[in-house]
């Protein structure tokens, strides 16, 4: 964090965001960058609508003759039980994937369960062998870098990948959106398609070989997205989607059951967001989920600040959680906390692709532009 604290006069975003800058008027870098792809991606209006069907007719097209034409990732998750309501709402035929990775809560399961069966799609899902996953999930934690969540990222994106080309199919539709996630800081993590930084990480830290780890590299995703045309769509970015009505949605229409916070549905993503993130790193994710919100104009700064103020836990789960999580990784309450009290690192402190990734501005927009279908 700077010297001088700074919080934004629009949103909730400050300088725990080290990167952060503000004009004259005291706004954030965050809420400009969030007008500007509002206005680029929503598509909200009569225009967009008109881009929906025409996307729409074109997964039927191309998935006529297969059992089905789409991809969705589920996670049980607001976004991705979004996603597969909308998807069967506009007629299409999805198959929906799920990456076990160990850490699905209980209710993340019913969820699951209860969207799919009322929705009438079929599931493929892909465990995680334990031992491995652990090893890398440690060694992310060893390497004291902000985002141990990066080898789940990395593994979602490369099953989905996997899946679409196992069925020959071009479509993986989202549930990413910016009006719930546009914000969040490059400086608290880094980018979990780099399978350079994963291996380098995993290689120092590490011990068991990673054999059935889902991976995708530099060449993988040039392949599947220019060579086999695989594009990625923010199915939500076509409807409005106000978090509120959505839950309200859901818990009517499907059963879903709420986690009462973002990403949630997993248990070691609720301890590190909740624990490891604000302890360690002084990083509470709340700040930029909420600033997003705000920007959305879901909620207002007022509100914002006021939960920023509530206890990310209550006492009884973070014992709880803490308790499970160390003990389901291997440690005792000592190393975890010799874990926790080693020196914060930066992904720069290991092997990368970030000179590459960095420089290719051109061609990660086209890959962009390829991957939506605009």
């Amino acid at each position: 964090m700077r010297n001088n604290y700074q919080i934004c006069t629009r949103c909730i975003m400050d300088t725990t965001d080290c990167d952060i800058q503000f004009d004259e008027h005291g706004i954030c870098n965050h809420c400009r960058t969030y007008d500007q792809r509002a206005r680029n991606e929503l598509h909200y209006g009569e225009d967009g609508q008109e881009k929906l069907k025409a996307l729409v007719d074109k997964i039927k097209r191309n998935g006529k003759g297969k059992k089905y034409d789409c991809i969705i990732g589920v996670s049980g998750g607001a976004d991705s039980t979004m996603t597969a309501y909308t998807v069967k709402k506009l007629g299409l035929r999805p198959l929906a994937v799920h990456l076990d990775n160990g850490w699905d809560s209980e209710l993340a399961v019913g969820n699951i369960e209860k969207t799919l069966k009322a929705l009438d799609i079929d599931l493929c899902t892909y465990v995680i062998d334990w031992e491995e996953f652990k090893d890398l999930q440690l060694s992310f934690l060893k390497a004291s870098v902000a985002n141990s969540e990066v080898p789940t990222d990395h593994a979602i994106v490369a099953f989905l990948y996997r899946t679409a080309l196992g069925h020959n199919l071009q479509y993986i539709l989202s549930g990413g959106n910016i009006v719930t996630e546009a914000i969040m800081p490059k400086s608290w993590g880094y980018d979990a398609k780099d399978l350079r930084h994963i291996k380098g990480i995993h290689k120092k830290f590490g011990k068991i070989k990673l054999k059935t780890f889902p991976q995708i590299s530099l060449f993988d995703w040039v392949y599947y997205t220019f060579i086999k045309g695989i594009k990625f769509i923010p199915i939500l970015h076509y409807i409005p989607y106000v978090k509120k009505d959505v839950a309200q949605l859901l818990e009517k229409e499907l059963g879903w059951k709420n986690y009462g916070a973002k990403h949630y549905e997993s248990i070691y993503t609720r301890f590190f967001q909740g624990h490891i993130l604000p302890k360690k790193f002084n990083i509470d994710k709340r700040r930029a989920h909420l600033s997003t919100l705000i920007c959305s104009g879901q909620l207002t700064r007022i509100e914002a600040l006021r939960e920023m103020k509530e206890d990310i836990y209550s006492l009884q789960q973070l014992k709880d959680d803490k308790e499970y999580v160390i003990k389901k990784l291997g440690l005792t309450e000592e190393k975890f906390e010799n874990i926790m009290s080693l020196p914060i690192k930066s992904f720069k402190d290991y092997p990368s692709n970030y000179f590459l990734f960095s420089r290719l501005h051109f061609f990660v927009k086209l890959a962009k532009r390829t991957a939506t279908g605009h």
